[in-house]
């Protein structure tokens, strides 16, 4: 039997021979959700404590269908409820996030929910209850995530973005390389579907039945929003930022990412270093890639003796991020170590401001990400300022003031966000905070 290699594997066993697990609580049961209910399953010394769901029935359907027996499936409406379900080895399931966030046996959250203002609600919600918080939920990062790492500070709980998501697996390569004193020139990913910036859900239905997805979300991939979103992360998290508005997204293999993704005077894309981008090149996706450089010539002599390149610039790649599988070791991290694979910069750098997909009509109130209306685009957080562009984080249940043409800005002249909103509030108060700070400058 092979020994134990790292102190996480160690510290996990070291749990569950204790009977104390990592006890996490799971917040939505589409997709991800789904997945975690399996893989919580098993990961020795990690255990799936109860899960908060719109739906319970449908949730009790989905564990049932994923190995828990029927008859250890309840719901509760009640935080003790839930407790005593637990520890009797049951599996509780409530309609009410605040209700899982309040039950005393859970130690940190995981939203799989991919909703910016339930994703609000949620990790506020386990703030406050001094739980930790794994955010599967991108969309909601990127729009106020700076807020939500700042209130679970000042609460000494781990707020993160979720490990095998590729933002986080790219920061394990950024960190690398500058741990090895190697500079940065451009990271980002290779888009794993086709780019199709006006896909809509009506033209992906049987695609995502066949791939047990909603159409919605295979076409918030395939428009490109979620590579937007994901690079925006990286770069808030950073400090890379977006080259241009939409980024470059070349057709570059993975073996030629070091000589395109590299600044202009050397022959590649690129206006200057410390850069996020993407790929549609062969051999890239499902991967991560950071393109590093060394003025050493005994570094670069060695690094080409190592294959990595040619010199002086080098890609360093990881060929795969395996999403919702991963992502139960960031809630481990937390407990065991109160450390954050992921956590955004206190001023962001970098904006996924919402494109129109078609001609937007006066009174029109927007659907969601990846339905027909608009779609992500990232860009410089001072250029989309200047653009008074609405983050897209905030344009579901927008409303339309002024006629909007395909391919144009929602702005602050042709767009209303939802106010009601939870998160539209708090990026509103950031905003004027920044507003106020740059005057102040």
């Amino acid at each position: 039997m092979i020994s134990n290699v790292s102190s996480l594997v160690t510290d996990l066993a070291a749990r569950a021979a204790k009977g104390r697990p990592v006890t996490i609580g799971v917040v939505g049961a589409g997709q991800m959700g789904t997945d975690l209910i399996v893989q919580l399953a098993l990961m020795p010394g990690i255990r799936l404590g109860a899960i908060a769901v719109r739906n319970v029935g449908n949730a009790i359907e989905v564990a049932v269908q994923n190995g828990h027996r029927r008859e250890n499936v309840i719901e509760a409406k009640t935080s003790a409820t839930m407790d005593a379900a637990i520890e009797k080895g049951l599996l509780p399931i409530t309609g009410d996030i605040a209700t899982l966030a309040a039950c005393g046996h859970i130690e940190v959250l995981i939203d799989a929910t991919g909703n910016p203002n339930t994703g609000t609600q949620i990790a506020l919600e386990a703030i406050r209850n001094g739980k930790h918080i794994v955010m599967m939920n991108v969309e909601a990062d990127i729009t106020i995530g700076r807020y939500l790492h700042a209130e679970a500070r000042s609460a000494g709980v781990v707020y993160t973005g979720a490990a095998g998501d590729e933002p986080a697996a790219a920061i394990e390569l950024i960190s690398f390389a500058q741990s090895l004193g190697l500079g940065v020139v451009c990271a980002g990913k290779g888009k794993n579907n086709p780019l199709k910036f006006d896909a809509v859900p009506a033209d992906y239905d049987v695609e995502a039945r066949e791939r047990n997805m909603n159409p919605r979300m295979l076409v918030e991939f395939i428009d490109g929003s979620k590579t937007m979103v994901e690079m925006v992360a990286i770069a808030n998290a950073t400090g890379l930022v977006p080259d241009q508005p939409g980024m470059h997204g070349p057709s570059a293999p993975r073996e030629d990412l070091s000589e395109i993704l590299i600044p202009k005077k050397d022959g590649g894309v690129l206006g200057g270093k410390g850069r996020v981008d993407y790929s549609t090149g062969k051999g890239v996706a499902p991967g991560v890639f950071c393109v590093v450089e060394s003025d050493h010539p005994r570094v670069i002599e060695r690094m080409a003796d190592l294959k990595v390149g040619k010199g002086p610039y080098f890609t360093l790649f990881r060929p795969y991020h395996l999403t919702s599988l991963e992502a139960p070791l960031s809630a481990a991290r937390a407990v065991l170590y109160g450390t954050a694979d992921m956590v955004p910069l206190q001023r962001p750098v970098a904006e996924a401001v919402a494109v129109a997909k078609r001609d937007l009509r006066v009174g029109e109130i927007l659907g969601k990400i990846g339905e027909a209306e608009y779609r992500a685009w990232a860009m410089t957080y001072p250029a989309a300022q200047a653009e008074q562009a609405i983050p897209v984080g905030l344009a579901e249940g927008a409303r339309i003031t002024k006629s909007v043409k395909a391919g144009d800005y929602l702005n602050a002249t042709n767009c209303v966000a939802d106010g009601s909103m939870l998160v539209t509030q708090i990026r509103h108060r950031l905003d004027q905070m920044d507003a106020q700070a740059m005057a102040a400058e």
